[in-house]
C-alpha cells in the first residue's frame, strides 16, 4: 500500500526510464571520429580492430569489469550479429591482439573524451543539486590499485609503508584527484598522476574548471595554499579546516559564525595580511571534538551557520561517487587490469566515462520522472545498460563497403 501522499506504483521503477545503448548514445560515433582526428589516431590501415572500436572497447572494458578481453569483444558486438549491422564476417581477436590495439590507441583520445564529455550535468531544475542558487560540487582526492608490474612501479610507485610498518608492500596505485557535481554524482574534471604526486598539486589542475555560482566542499586534507586559487575563479568555497590551525575573531556574528583571517602556511608569524573568511564552528552527537569550517561567504544573511553545518554534509557525495565507481562499477576490490601505464591511465578514464554516462542518463530519467537523482539506484541502472546495451550497438566493428542497393534487407 502507498504512503499517504504517494500515487500507487505503475511498477516500473525509475532506473528502468534510463535510457539503454549508453556506448553510442553518450559517445556518438562522429565525436569519437572527431577525438580520434585531434589526438592523432586516425586509422592509418584497415585492421581487425579499428581504432574507432578500441575506444568503444575500453569503454565496454569498464562496463563491464571483470570480464575477459575476448568476452568483452562477444558483448560488444554480438548485437550487431542480430541486427546485421554490418555485412562481413567478423573474428574476436585474441587477447594479445586487443593488448596491441590499445597500445597503438594510447590514452589521449580517451582522455580528450573526458575533457569533451564530462561536463555538468545538472539543470536549474535538477532537484537536490542547488542551495539558494549555488551549484553544489565537491573536491576530493583518491588512489586505484594497478597490477604489480616493474612498469606501473617504477611509472606511479607504491604506498611507502602498511599500516603495520612494513615498506613497499601492498599494489601499485595511481593517484586521481577529481571535481564533483554533488547533486548528481557526475565528475567534471579531473587530474591524474602518480602515487608521489600529491594531492594539492593535482588539485590545481582542476580548479580551473570552477566558475561562479558554484559553492565548493573541499575536507580538512586542502589547506588554505589553495584557498586563494580556489576563490579566484568566482566560484565560493565551505572548507572544513584542521584543529590546529589558528583562526583569530575579527568580529562575531549572531548566528554564532565569526570574521576570521586565513593566512598562509609560509607566513608562520603572520607578516603578511590574511584573506578574510567566516568561520563556523559545531559538533556532532554522538562525535568528539569541534568541527570547524571556513567560507567565502562572509554575510551570515547570504548563508546561516546552522545551514553551512548542514551543507556540508553534502561533500560525502563525493564518497559515494568513488563506491559507485569502485565497487559496483569495477566489482569489490577493484584492481585496474592493464599492466602497463598508459594503459592504466587510459583505463581510469575508461571508468570516469562510463560512469558519468550512466549518472548523465539517470540525470535524465529523474528530470522526466521529477525527482531527485539519488532516488534512482546507481546498482540497478548499471545492469539496465550491461543488460541493454549490446542490443543496441551503433557502429560496425571495422569499416565496411556498402552495397550498391540503397533499401534495407
Amino acid at each position: 500500500m502507498p504512503r499517504a501522499g504517494q500515487s500507487k506504483s505503475s511498477g516500473e521503477r525509475l532506473s528502468d526510464r534510463v535510457a539503454v545503448g549508453v556506448l553510442t548514445q553518450t559517445f556518438p560515433a562522429e565525436l569519437v571520429d572527431e577525438v580520434l582526428a585531434e589526438t592523432g589516431r586516425v586509422q592509418q590501415r584497415n585492421r581487425l580492430l579499428l581504432a574507432r572500436l578500441v575506444v568503444y572497447f575500453v569503454l565496454a572494458m569498464c562496463l563491464f569489469s571483470g570480464q575477459s578481453y575476448e568476452e568483452v569483444a562477444r558483448l560488444l558486438t554480438m548485437g550487431l550479429h542480430g541486427e546485421r549491422r554490418w555485412r562481413a564476417s567478423w573474428v574476436v581477436p585474441s587477447s594479445a591482439a586487443i593488448w596491441k590495439a590499445r597500445s597503438r590507441l594510447g590514452v589521449a583520445p580517451l582522455r580528450q573524451l573526458f575533457a569533451r564529455v564530462c561536463q555538468l550535468v545538472a539543470a536549474p531544475g535538477t532537484q537536490g543539486a542547488f542551495h539558494r542558487g549555488w551549484r553544489l560540487t565537491a573536491i576530493d582526492g583518491t588512489t586505484f590499485d594497478l597490477p604489480d608490474t616493474k612498469a606501473n612501479v617504477e611509472a606511479f610507485g607504491r604506498p611507502p609503508r602498511s599500516g603495520r610498518g612494513e615498506q613497499n608492500v601492498g599494489y601499485p596505485q595511481i593517484r586521481m584527484v577529481g571535481l564533483v557535481e554533488c547533486g548528481t554524482h557526475a565528475v567534471f574534471d579531473s587530474a591524474i598522476g602518480p602515487l608521489r604526486t600529491g594531492e594539492q598539486t593535482l588539485a590545481r589542475e582542476v580548479l580551473s574548471s570552477l566558475q561562479p555560482g558554484m559553492m565548493l566542499l573541499a575536507d580538512r586534507g586542502f589547506y588554505v595554499d589553495l584557498w586563494c586559487k580556489a576563490a579566484a575563479t568566482g566560484a565560493d568555497l565551505l572548507w572544513r579546516v584542521r584543529k590546529d590551525l589558528v583562526l583569530p575573531v575579527v568580529e562575531q556574528f549572531p548566528d554564532g559564525s565569526y570574521l576570521t583571517e586565513i593566512f598562509d602556511r609560509s607566513d608562520i608569524h603572520h607578516v603578511r595580511r590574511g584573506v578574510p573568511a567566516r568561520a563556523v564552528e559545531y559538533t556532532i552527537a554522538g562525535h568528539e571534538g569541534v568541527y570547524r569550517l571556513i567560507t567565502t561567504v562572509l554575510d551570515p544573511d547570504e548563508a546561516p551557520a546552522a545551514e553551512l553545518t548542514e551543507l556540508y554534509a553534502q561533500r560525502w557525495e563525493f564518497e559515494s561517487t568513488l563506491d559507485e565507481i569502485k565497487t559496483h562499477l569495477g566489482g569489490s576490490h577493484l584492481v585496474l587490469r592493464s599492466q602497463h601505464p598508459d594503459g592504466a591511465e587510459q583505463e581510469l578514464y575508461g571508468f570516469l566515462l562510463v560512469h558519468h554516462a550512466i549518472r548523465r542518463l539517470m540525470h535524465q530519467a529523474a528530470r522526466q520522472a521529477d525527482h531527485d537523482p539519488d532516488r534512482i539506484s546507481f546498482t540497478r541502472s548499471l545492469r539496465v545498460v550491461r543488460r541493454q546495451v549490446t542490443d543496441r550497438a551503433a557502429f560496425p566493428p571495422r569499416q565496411t563497403h556498402p552495397r550498391r542497393q540503397s533499401h534495407p534487407r
